[in-house]
C-alpha cells in the first residue's frame, strides 16, 4: 500500500515523499520509497511499483538481492535476540522516516550519510545526531556479515568521522547536576500532597528516597525483585544492569545502604516487583513536578549522581562505592565524583521517616490514580 507524504524542504520548497510498504499477516515484508518534486509524478512511481512488485517472486528478488535500509532496520529489530531498548527503538523508527532509508544498501555511501546527519543536525542538537549515528551504526555492522546485504560498515565509519570533525555530530555531554535539598523539599511536599489527594498514584516520595540512597537508575528500580532480595545481606541483584557491551543477562548484586533497606521494608507484597510501576509514569510524573515548581534542568536520572556522589561525600572508598553503585571501573565511576561537602546533607533529612513509613496501597471505586 502507498502513501504520500509532503514534506517542506529548508529552502522552503515543498517535496513529495511516495512510500510503498507491502504486508502479508501483520508483517512486514518490503519497504521503499522515492522523493519527487511533483505529486503527480510521485502518484505515478507509486502505481507503477505496486504492478511491478505484484508480479510472481518480485519480492523475494528484491529481498535476496538489494533490500533497502528500512526493510533491513525492519530485519534487525525482528531478528535481535537481544532487547533493543525503548530510546533505541525509538531512533530506528525515525530513521526510516528520511529519505535515505528508502536506498538501497547498495547505494548508500558515506556522503548519504553525513547528508542524513545534516538534515538531524537542523532540528536537534550534535549530541542526538551523535545518538541516531550510533544506532544506525549497530545496522551497518551486522547487515553484511549477517544476511549478506551490501551495506558497507566502511562508509558508517567515515561518516563518524566526518561528522565528528564538522561538529555535525558528537558524544553526550556528561552531567554534573545535582538536586539541592531545597529543590528535593519542594518535590517531596509537592508529591506528599497529591498521595493525599489521589491515595492510588504512586508513592513518588519513596522512589525518590530509594533513588537517591540506592543509586538506582529508574527502570533498575522498577525490575528490583522481592525473591532477589537478600535482606540479612543487605543486598538484592539487579537484573539486566546497564553496561556498554551488554545488558541481557548482566545480573549484579549490589549493596543496599541502610535508608534504601528501610525503603524497600516499607513497601508492601503486592506484586512479584518491590516497587510495581511503570517506568514511563514515574518519569512523566516527575517532569511534570519540576516544571510546575520552577525546578531547572533537574532529571530523575540526577538522583543518582547525587546518590553516588553523596557515598564519597561521607567517606566511602571506590571499591565500597561501586559495590553500591554496580560500577566496573573508576573510569566510568570518577564522573558522578562533584563533591560539594563532606559529611552527609541528608543526615537531619526530616523527609526520610515519612520515605521510610510503611505504605498501604488504597484501592477501591473511590480512589483516583
Amino acid at each position: 500500500m502507498g502513501t504520500i507524504i509532503p514534506r517542506k524542504r529548508r529552502d522552503g520548497s515543498t517535496a513529495y515523499q511516495a512510500q510503498l510498504l507491502i504486508k502479508r499477516a501483520g508483517k512486514i515484508l518490503h519497504r521503499e520509497g522515492r522523493t519527487f518534486d511533483r505529486k503527480q509524478a510521485a502518484a505515478a512511481w507509486l502505481e507503477k511499483r505496486e504492478i511491478e512488485l505484484a508480479k510472481p517472486s518480485a519480492l523475494e528478488r528484491i529481498k535476496a538481492t538489494d533490500p533497502t535500509l528500512a526493510s533491513v532496520i525492519d530485519q534487525y529489530t525482528e531478528e535481535s535476540i537481544k532487547q533493543i531498548g525503548r530510546t533505541k527503538a525509538q531512533v530506528l523508527r525515525a530513521i526510516k522516516t528520511y529519505d535515505i532509508a528508502n536506498k538501497p544498501c547498495s547505494e548508500i555511501t558515506s556522503a548519504d550519510i553525513v547528508s542524513f546527519a545534516n538534515q538531524l543536525v537542523a532540528s536537534v542538537t550534535p549530541q542526538t545526531v551523535g545518538n541516531y549515528m550510533s544506532h544506525l551504526g549497530s545496522v551497518f555492522a551486522i547487515a553484511r556479515p549477517a544476511w549478506g546485504y551490501a551495506l558497507d560498515p566502511t562508509a558508517m565509519k567515515d561518516a563518524f568521522l566526518v561528522t565528528r570533525r564538522l561538529g555535525v555530530s558528537s558524544k553526550s555531554k556528561e552531567r554534573s547536576r545535582r538536586p539541592t535539598l531545597q529543590e528535593l523539599d519542594k518535590l517531596m511536599a509537592h508529591f506528599g500532597e497529591r498521595q493525599h489527594r489521589r491515595p492510588r498514584s504512586n508513592p513518588m516520595q519513596k522512589i525518590i528516597a530509594f533513588a537517591i540512597f540506592s543509586t538506582r537508575r529508574l527502570e533498575e528500580i522498577t525490575r528490583l525483585r522481592w525473591d532477589d532480595l537478600d535482606i540479612k545481606g543487605r543486598r538484592v541483584m539487579v537484573r539486566d544492569m546497564k553496561n556498554p557491551g551488554e545488558k541481557i543477562g548482566n545480573n549484579i548484586w549490589v549493596d543496599l545502604p541502610r535508608e534504601a533497606l528501610q525503603v524497600i521494608k516499607s513497601m508492601p507484597r503486592i506484586a512479584d516487583e518491590i516497587f510495581p510501576f511503570g517506568t514511563d509514569a514515574i518519569g512523566a510524573s516527575f517532569t511534570r513536578a519540576c516544571q510546575l515548581l520552577g525546578i531547572v534542568d533537574l532529571h530523575f536520572h540526577d538522583l543518582r549522581h547525587d546518590g553516588v556522589s553523596r557515598l564519597f561525600e561521607i567517606g566511602l572508598n571506590i571499591p565500597q562505592v561501586a559495590s553500591v553503585s554496580g560500577h566496573k571501573s573508576w573510569s566510568s565511576l570518577k564522573r558522578y565524583t562533584h563533591l560539594r561537602q563532606t559529611g552527609d546533607k541528608f543526615a537531619k533529612w526530616k523527609w526520610l521517616n515519612l520515605a521510610t513509613a510503611t505504605w498501604k496501597p488504597r484501592v477501591g471505586r473511590d480512589a483516583r490514580g
